[in-house]
């Protein structure tokens, strides 16, 4: 980039979902240890904002435990908007947040999502230079980029972290050195959270247990092992002297049931918030799911983590990070079109199979 600035100021542009934010997390970490004094902001979906800020903390200004990574945090609702289109305060709400973006006159825009709509936010930015890949997930997307980055590597992270280095690159900076492992300092501390968790775990009676927590959820039903599976693992686990959580959110109460039915007691369900989550996870001894956002932000916080993979590939999208066990049947086929059917590979894979990875990280 001709006349670089010494501290730049950079927008990443990820606006969703949970997995996909926390894999471009360590992009942004590499960022900030390169350029300390650089200005780094990100604009994101509001229901994914605490990922980077603390709810009720400053979204602006020097990084801080409620906000580590980022200076100012710009959030957007794209669905709200597109349910309310023609709005009033739809056109009021969105152009708010565009003059805020242009208003930070932007060195660079790095759209990691790849979608028409992160591109189009990337473009209405205003940002000096649009980078993003050559290969992006939806093709419009390439007709905003002024870099365009040709990946090599497969896995999600090591794509972002490659975007990342192209930027430094440009701007004049000796390759900064990847992190090796995650750190539980990229996610934004919420005391309130932390209180919550504490009370709701008291409640339970498993305060100072030794938690294992399960999630039965994912994003799409192909990617869920079934709930059954789940409640028979759990009564193995609290056979070995462990407590079991069931982790879920919004819409999953049902699934949450069947595996807590079959379980037969052995596991008890827990409702959280993206913050409590991130609570309940700290203090997690070991992690077991799908692939799905609950999944890597285990994987991220340094959890010993059990991925259970059915048709999405682990190549691309599994955990990153050592400690983590992943099992996939040969009988999945890499298929990303959000199918509800069940997975032939997920249903292969056995309560037996998977309490021996839980055995192997527990040891």
């Amino acid at each position: 980039m001709p006349n670089a600035p010494e501290n730049p100021r950079i927008l990443i542009v990820r606006l969703g979902a949970m997995g996909d934010i926390l894999h471009a997390l360590p992009m942004a970490a590499l960022l900030r240890q390169a350029l300390p004094a650089a200005q780094i902001d990100w604009v994101v979906e509001r229901r994914w904002s605490e990922l980077l800020c603390a709810p009720g903390s400053y979204p602006l200004g020097e990084c801080s435990s409620t906000r580590p990574l980022v200076n100012v945090v710009h959030v957007v609702d794209t669905r709200g908007w597109r349910k309310h289109l023609l709005a009033a305060s739809t056109r009021r709400e969105f152009g708010v947040a565009m003059s805020a973006l242009r208003a930070a006159h932007y060195d660079a825009a790095l759209d990691v999502q790849g979608a028409a709509k992160s591109a189009a936010v990337a473009r209405l930015s205003g940002a000096a230079k649009i980078f993003g890949f050559s290969d992006p997930r939806e093709w419009p997307a390439r007709l905003a980029y002024d870099v365009t980055i040709e990946p090599k590597a497969a896995h999600v992270i090591a794509r972002n972290l490659e975007m990342a280095e192209s930027l430094l690159a440009r701007l004049g900076h000796a390759a900064a050195e990847p992190p090796a492992k995650p750190s539980p300092d990229w996610l934004p501390r919420d005391t309130a959270a932390e209180r919550r968790v504490e009370a709701a775990l008291l409640s339970l009676g498993v305060a100072e247990e030794p938690l294992v927590v399960l999630n039965p959820g994912a994003g799409w039903g192909a990617k869920q092992w079934p709930a059954q599976h789940f409640g028979e693992l759990a009564a193995r686990l609290k056979a070995r002297g462990l407590r079991v959580l069931l982790n879920y959110g919004p819409g999953e109460e049902p699934l949450v049931r069947r595996a807590a039915q079959a379980s037969h007691g052995a596991a008890l369900p827990l409702f959280t918030s993206i913050g409590e989550l991130v609570a309940l996870l700290r203090r997690a001894h070991l992690f077991v799911g799908g692939d799905t956002g609950p999944l890597h932000l285990a994987a991220l916080l340094g959890v010993p983590t059990v991925a259970l993979f059915g048709p999405t590939d682990p190549e691309r999208n599994g955990p990153y990070w050592p400690g983590c066990r992943i099992l996939r049947d040969t009988a999945s086929e890499t298929n990303y079109s959000h199918r509800r059917t069940e997975d032939a590979g997920l249903r292969n894979l056995t309560t037996a199979q998977v309490y021996e990875a839980v055995e192997s990280l527990l040891a």
